[in-house]
């Protein structure tokens, strides 16, 4: 169901507030009129603990920063999380106590942390994408339908770039590319992914996805996959200049789950792109 301006404003909380993303979504929120910031997290240890949760974008929100999830979800219908695994499944926990329903961006999980992510979205509806951005999203479908037409006589590369402070590679959005098209060319990612290069490789294996990863300055994150053939590549390419389009994309996905019960969803059924 939508969340229809006119109706009461949705109740949004925000993990991680202080952080790049953070921040940005509470912006984002500070100018909808449909969406409200109900509570807003930071770690114990946080400078911004007992702050308004916009002073540092100049905002007053009325929201203080607290690392009381027990306390600030009581009052939230969704909570919105870009940190890190551990803090995730944690705040995972306290959703399906509040009945609190979840999107969320945050990458890295291992194999029993999506488990836990899939078993709670039988109680509480998540969003959990590895990339908020309505564009990489219509990306995703335009690889699908690319890895049909050139699945044979094609070799694959994916490069991404992101900024100096990413802790994971490569990103969860290129290995979702990846996982996308490996699925449309009839391959499988574990089995013939190429993650690193060096010294004597011998020939490209026939079949193979090889992944580049580079690591500078403030890339917000860029994507290529690149689709080399014998006279010809095509070259599908999403850069983000800002992380305003991953907020506009999380707050498009509350607005998503908002009057469901449970399931677990993709961006792409947020987008509508689901076939």
């Amino acid at each position: 169901m939508m969340h229809d301006v006119g109706t009461a404003p949705l109740r949004i909380a925000v993990a991680g507030s202080s952080g790049r993303m953070g921040r940005m979504l509470i912006e984002a929120i500070a100018a909808t009129s449909d969406c409200r910031l109900a509570a807003a997290f930071d770690h114990a240890e946080s400078p911004a603990i007992g702050q308004d949760a916009g002073s540092p974008l100049g905002l007053t929100t009325g929201v203080t920063v607290s690392s009381d999830l027990d306390a600030g979800l009581q009052d939230a219908q969704c909570l919105i999380d870009f940190t890190r695994p551990e803090g995730t499944l944690n705040h995972v926990d306290m959703c399906l106590r509040h009945s609190v329903a979840m999107v969320i961006g945050t990458t890295g999980f291992d194999a029993s942390g999506l488990q836990r992510i899939r078993a709670a979205s039988e109680r509480i509806p998540i969003v959990m994408a590895p990339n908020m951005s309505i564009g990489v999203n219509v990306v995703l479908k335009l690889l699908e339908q690319a890895g049909r037409a050139l699945a044979d006589g094609y070799d694959i590369e994916i490069i991404e770039a992101h900024h100096r402070h990413k802790v994971d590679a490569p990103s969860g959005t290129a290995l979702k590319m990846g996982e996308v098209v490996a699925q449309a060319t009839g391959r499988n990612l574990e089995r013939d992914a190429v993650w690193t290069r060096h010294g004597h490789t011998g020939e490209r294996q026939a079949g193979s996805i090889g992944f580049s990863v580079i690591r500078g300055g403030d890339i917000v994150g860029d994507h290529t996959v690149l689709f080399a053939g014998s006279g010809e590549r095509i070259e599908i390419t999403h850069k983000s200049s800002s992380r305003a389009t991953y907020a506009a994309g999380s707050l498009r996905a509350a607005r998503f789950l908002a009057g469901k019960r449970s399931g677990l969803f993709d961006m792409q059924a947020v987008l509508g792109l689901t076939s």
